[in-house]
């Protein structure tokens, strides 16, 4: 099945973002789904933080793309696939084959971040029993965990995650199995997510918010409309996500 890949979820015209890559790997356990989150070192913009493998886009990963793969794919996207499936090798020791990838999302960080990195994400249904090996260094752990543990153990202080480590989980919550969330990402298509943070207004929680929400031009999160943001109080992160 071709995936859909509009122009919305292009790298903006300037690329002044680093184009990156991330894998989600899933598998079923128990009735569950799983998904495979690797906890970083302490050095870099991620430091610490407890993220899906994944990494910059480089120049052999733009070398490895097939005349057929560019057929089916942008030419970002189809660096970024094998960018994926690299650094789940690199990183977690898991192999996975880069036409078992599906094109999940686009994040693209505001303009003030130190370092922005373009970001595609990618779900990959995995055996249950895949063997995961950290190296130590750059990852110093690994946890197969349901979204809604992993959830949870963000609001608890016990993994630190970013917010598209979030929204991604919080999405991920809804799907009973690996095969409907799957489907679910090739019917719904690749979902672009534009960001702008939102200081805390009038004693309330800060928020970030992304394209599409009634608050991303001026900032204003009473502003009556749809709903795209992830309120951040310091016990805990809800998402909100309307069409009015």
């Amino acid at each position: 099945m071709q995936e859909r890949e509009t122009p919305s979820g292009a790298l903006p015209p300037d690329r002044d973002a680093t184009p990156a890559a991330t894998v989600l790997a899933v598998r079923d356990v128990d009735g569950s789904l799983e998904v495979l989150m690797v906890q970083r070192n302490s050095r870099g913009p991620f430091g610490s933080m407890w993220v899906y493998p994944g990494g910059q886009v480089d120049d052999a990963d733009r070398r490895a793309v097939t005349a057929a793969e560019a057929e089916r794919h942008t030419p970002d996207v189809a660096a970024a696939r094998h960018a994926a499936v690299r650094e789940a090798r690199e990183e977690a020791g898991i192999v996975i084959e880069v036409d078992r990838l599906t094109s999940l999302s686009f994040w693209l960080p505001p303009p003030e971040a130190p370092r922005r990195f373009a970001t595609w994400f990618f779900l990959a249904e995995v055996d249950f029993d895949a063997q995961v090996r950290v190296d130590g260094a750059e990852i110093h752990d690994f946890e197969w965990i349901t979204p809604h543990a992993a959830m949870a153990a963000r609001n608890s202080a016990k993994m630190g995650m970013a917010p598209p480590t979030y929204m991604t989980l919080w999405w991920l919550s809804a799907h009973r199995d690996t095969a409907s969330a799957v489907a679910a990402a090739r019917r719904e298509g690749i979902q672009r997510f534009e960001t702008k943070m939102v200081s805390a207004i009038a004693g309330g929680p800060p928020a970030t918010v992304w394209e599409g929400d009634a608050a991303f031009g001026d900032g204003n999160l009473d502003r009556p409309g749809p709903r795209r943001r992830l309120i951040m109080s310091d016990t805990e992160w809800s998402v909100e996500v309307s069409t009015a």
